[in-house]
């Protein structure tokens, strides 16, 4: 039986992450017939079978500097991929997230061999900002694996690449995020209750909002005698987030760890968070938020210019409009939100509609079925058909 050739491009540990619940669901759709690996990847895809072209942490990079210091290599390293994904002759290339990357050995591949199908999986946030990215992506991307139930919609209006809502891998956590009976107690207590408080994954983020957050948590505080504030902290940034916290008047209790933050976010009443995905989880775990953004000035005057969205908030583009209460730059006071914050966590008419908010979240996003991964492994191999048929 002639075996499935499948090349991979990731770029990082999520990505990989991706990339093995996509092995996985594949080979159970595949049945016997056998499954050879080629392409870029770590963090078990070469255990898993994946025969690298080179070693990913060649093009592991963040960051503007440190990007722009390894650029010779990093194009090297794209024509490596693509030269490499040529030569193996794929029945699919499925590149993943890391799109600056990605999407350019995507191009290259499209040029040496038109006739391999390719799937990329995470749409680049083109709705947000840059959306002309998203008819460049068109002639040498053949479909995109959606992790939010909007972006085929949004793909379609910017005449980008045919999009497949397959869902998000949050969902095959919900019963990790969601309370027992014993922490669904500890929820439900609005006298002495867990407040979150989650400043962000990148450094910028940690400097510009720890100040005002220790402020709101003081004032939080203050109003809640009885709150306990809990702060999952981010493993490569613990000691500039602890640092930053010894000057709060209220000290939180900062926690380490994947198991810790979900225990948190089991017991939580609710939460002041950085914009960005954790207000996704936070909305799946149930836990009324407010959230925040503050950066440097000039990223504020940036982002005006080129975000044309009425939130940045997932939630809230999910549902379309704004249940998660959002405060950017000077409208991000201690003030603004410590009050909003305990009406999220005040029995009352701002909590539940949040949380009847975060009900229609979760339906909408269970709308592509139970397994992410099944679903893109689904929309993967009926690319792969069609073209097989139209070559026919």
């Amino acid at each position: 039986m002639r075996p499935f050739k499948l090349a991979i491009i990731a770029g990082e540990a999520s990505g990989d992450a991706l990339a093995l619940r996509f092995l996985a669901a594949l080979r159970e759709r595949l049945g016997d017939r056998p499954l050879q690996l080629s392409g870029v990847g770590d963090h078990g895809l070469p255990d898993a079978g994946l025969r690298p072209f080179f070693p990913q942490a060649d093009i592991a990079v963040m960051g503007f500097g440190p990007v722009i210091k390894r650029l010779p290599l990093l194009l090297r390293r794209m024509e490596d991929a693509a030269r490499g994904v040529a030569a193996f002759e794929p029945d699919l290339l499925l590149t993943i997230d890391s799109p600056d990357f990605c999407l350019r050995v995507a191009k290259k591949v499209r040029a040496r061999a038109p006739h391999i199908p390719i799937v990329h999986w995470v749409c680049p946030s083109v709705w947000a900002w840059r959306p002309g990215r998203a008819r460049a992506m068109a002639p040498h991307v053949d479909r995109i694996l959606a992790l939010l139930p909007f972006e085929p919609a949004a793909l379609a209006r910017l005449h980008g690449p045919e999009t497949v809502y397959v869902g998000h891998p949050l969902l095959e956590r919900l019963g990790e995020m969601r309370p027992s009976p014993e922490e669904q107690q500890s929820r439900d207590d609005g006298q002495r209750p867990l407040i979150l408080v989650l400043p962000g994954s990148r450094s910028s983020e940690i400097h510009h909002l720890m100040p005002v957050f220790g402020e709101a948590v003081a004032k939080v505080a203050a109003a809640l005698p009885g709150a306990r504030f809990v702060l999952p902290a981010v493993p490569r940034l613990q000691s500039m987030i602890a640092d930053a916290a010894a000057r709060w008047p209220v000290a939180p209790e900062i926690v380490r760890g994947e198991a810790a933050k979900l225990a948190a976010f089991r017991s939580a009443r609710a939460a002041l968070a950085a914009s960005g995905t954790v207000t996704l989880e936070l909305a799946l775990s149930g836990v009324p938020t407010v959230a925040a953004y503050r950066g440097a000035a000039w990223e504020a005057v940036l982002a005006r210019r080129l975000v044309k969205l009425p939130s940045v908030i997932l939630p809230n583009l999910i549902l379309g409009r704004n249940v998660v209460p959002e405060f950017i730059q000077d409208d991000a006071t201690a003030e603004t939100l410590s009050r909003h914050l305990l009406d999220a966590a005040a029995d009352g008419s701002k909590r539940q509609e949040q949380l009847a908010g975060f009900a229609e979240v979760e339906t909408i996003m269970r709308s592509a079925g139970p397994s992410p991964a099944a679903n893109a492994v689904e929309a993967a191999l009926a690319l792969v058909a069609s073209r097989t048929r139209r070559e026919a």
